[in-house]
């Protein structure tokens, strides 16, 4: 979700709510239709995000895999996506120890290598399709979409954008870091559509 101004969380991290209820609910849909779901700490931080299909979704009883990335093992072992509602795999640096509270939850752990940006996204994508993870969704802050952007791993983006300005001090789409017009990254609009108050974009 964006603002106008393309914005996606306050410098704070607030966030909720960008856009309206008719665009949470189709999130849901994507949800519903996904093997697995990816987030940052950072998002878990800041918003304690389930990450669950909820609502009246036709596989709302079949919950997709939650995945956090979380390199230093920040996540609160209190955390709601670590709460047992659905499966979760928490990604972490492979130089780091797992805490006791966090082992005690259960939840799978994927030690992951450390590279240039952060922790090695190829490895993770090997990984979810080892899993036979064929759709997975994406709902991070901008680092981590940024960083999958220019790893070459996103096929789509789907951004719902809120009739609304949050200003040039809140959170940008994606941590993009491009210098001249020469570096732009062109997509390809394939579909728009308006989904309450709200407008849904999807390019590749």
């Amino acid at each position: 979700a964006a603002s106008l101004d393309g914005r996606t969380a306050m410098a704070s991290g607030e966030s909720q709510w960008i856009t309206g209820p008719a665009a949470r609910e189709d999130v849901q849909r994507l949800r519903a239709m996904s093997c697995a779901i990816v987030t940052g700490v950072g998002t878990v931080l800041a918003d304690d995000c389930a990450l669950t299909v909820r609502g009246a979704q036709p596989t709302a009883n079949r919950q997709p895999l939650r995945v956090v990335l979380d390199s230093t093992l920040q996540t609160p072992a209190n955390a709601n996506i670590l709460d047992g509602s659905a499966p979760t795999l928490l990604c972490h640096d492979d130089s780091k120890s797992v805490s006791a509270e966090i082992s005690a939850t259960g939840v799978d752990l994927l030690p992951l290598a450390r590279v240039e940006n952060g922790l090695d996204l190829v490895a993770l994508v090997d990984h979810l399709a080892a899993r036979h993870c064929n759709e997975i969704l994406v709902e991070s802050g901008p680092r981590l979409a940024g960083a999958l952007l220019q790893a070459g791993l996103l096929d789509e983006m789907i951004v719902y954008m809120a009739p609304t300005l949050m200003g040039s001090a809140a959170q940008p789409l994606l941590q993009l870091p491009l210098d001249s017009m020469s570096q732009k990254v062109s997509l390809e609009v394939v579909d728009v559509r308006r989904v309450g108050q709200d407008w849904r974009f999807t390019a590749i």
